[in-house]
């Protein structure tokens, strides 16, 4: 887990909560706002799981797979 990762559920928490606020209290802006975070919170987890995941295999090559070989151009 990555700062992405943890600041995207963050996001994702706060602005599910604004959503839900403004849900309750009829603010059309809150609601607005807090499906934004929202949103962005969810991309950014996103992001933080691709970099995840790029690291781990970095890490871990998958021995199954075939040797990268020279096109000898």
């Amino acid at each position: 887990m990555n700062k992405d990762t943890v600041k995207g559920n963050i996001d994702k928490v706060v602005g599910t909560v604004k959503r839900k606020s403004g849900e309750l209290t009829g603010d059309r802006k809150l609601q607005v706002k807090g499906a934004v975070q929202q949103t962005r919170g969810e991309i950014r987890n996103a992001v933080g799981q691709v970099k995840d995941a790029a690291r781990d295999a970095n890490r871990n090559p998958d021995p199954g797979l075939p040797a990268k070989r020279s096109s000898g151009l």
